[in-house]
């Protein structure tokens, strides 16, 4: 039974107890979606969109944040470098700043699937998993990217827990220990160089035939790094941490810690059929102020940016805040 359906039948008290936020958040949420023509609507409500939510709240901006619930670090236990927050749970930063947030009267966050956008003669429609539809004259896209894990049993598992792609992030948890790389060519080099501050005790492992080149090979010998290059046959780990490399020839290779930086894709197309274009790399083309290459739609978070941290989602969602309600502010003046 949805949340409507039980108000419908006078259950409200009983519907409360469930509820993941206070009642009065509820009755205001009821309230907003009879208001379906928004300032702003951000697809994503994890750190970049909340960012900008408040940044745009606090600008007393309309404004709908529609999120599905599947932050792409939900796996991880916990989050690094970020002031303040240093150690704390993702999902304990991600639910206050949410608290925080939806204190400003004119945010509200619906928890919904974006599945459509179209262009509209005064802004955009957004289609939701459920059949809603909110027009808005603005659009920020804080959607993140998903990871497409590798065929190799257990590398989805230990992801985000000892299989880690960034050393800034996860690095001094597992300084000084026992660490492989599995990357090759110019990714396996990049890590290499880099992580090799955090521990000594480093082996590359191209997962087959190495693509490195001989000069890329040289630099990482001349370190006493070994390069194997057998093939990986699955990931032995105990609740997420490594504890083996298997080979298909079934040797192993004892590990506490793997680099890898797995391929990615957008986590929503819908800034693709609005005709926003992507780079190279896959991610959403912006400029130095988060604005895409679609007018009044901007990008923020991981799935603009390569630097995947919750520090940069959060510093480029205000950003993009800020630039929408500046925006909004020149073209009302």
């Amino acid at each position: 039974m949805t949340r409507r359906e039980i108000i419908k039948q006078g259950g409200l008290a009983l519907a409360a107890l469930a509820l993941p936020f206070p009642l009065t958040a509820f009755t205001k949420f009821n309230r907003m979606t009879d208001n379906k023509k928004l300032d702003v609507i951000i697809i994503g409500g994890s750190y970049a969109g909340l960012s900008s939510a408040m940044a745009l709240g606090r600008a007393l901006r309309n404004v709908l944040i529609i999120d599905s619930g599947l932050p792409c670090n939900r796996q991880t236990p916990h989050s690094h470098n970020f002031i303040t927050q240093d150690g704390e749970k993702p999902n304990v930063i991600a639910e206050k700043s949410k608290k925080q947030v939806l204190k400003y009267d004119t945010v509200k966050f619906l928890n919904d699937l974006a599945v459509s956008g179209q262009k509209t003669e005064n802004g955009f429609a957004i289609t939701t998993k459920t059949g809603e539809i909110f027009e808005t004259k603005k659009l920020v896209f804080a959607t993140g990217v998903k990871d497409i894990m590798p065929d190799i049993k257990g590398f989805s598992e230990c992801w985000g827990i000892s299989v880690i792609h960034c050393p800034y992030c996860h690095g001094y948890e597992v300084r000084n220990e026992k660490t492989g790389i599995v990357a090759n060519g110019n990714f396996a080099l990049h890590y290499a160089q880099l992580i090799r501050n955090w521990t000594k005790d480093l082996t590359v492992f191209t997962n087959g035939k190495s693509t490195l080149t001989k000069e890329q090979t040289n630099k990482i010998n001349k370190h006493n790094i070994p390069i194997i290059e057998k093939e990986i046959a699955y990931i032995k780990h105990e609740k997420g941490h490594v504890q083996q490399i298997v080979f298909k020839d079934n040797s192993t290779f004892d590990l506490k810690a793997i680099y890898s930086r797995p391929a990615f894709e957008q986590h929503c197309k819908i800034p693709e059929t609005l005709n926003c274009e992507l780079t190279e790399q896959g991610l959403i083309k912006v400029d130095m102020f988060q604005k895409t290459t679609v007018t009044n739609i901007f990008a923020c978070g991981d799935n603009a940016s390569p630097l995947r941290s919750v520090a940069n989602a959060v510093a480029t969602g205000n950003m993009v805040g800020a630039i929408v309600n500046n925006t909004m502010t020149e073209e009302e003046f």
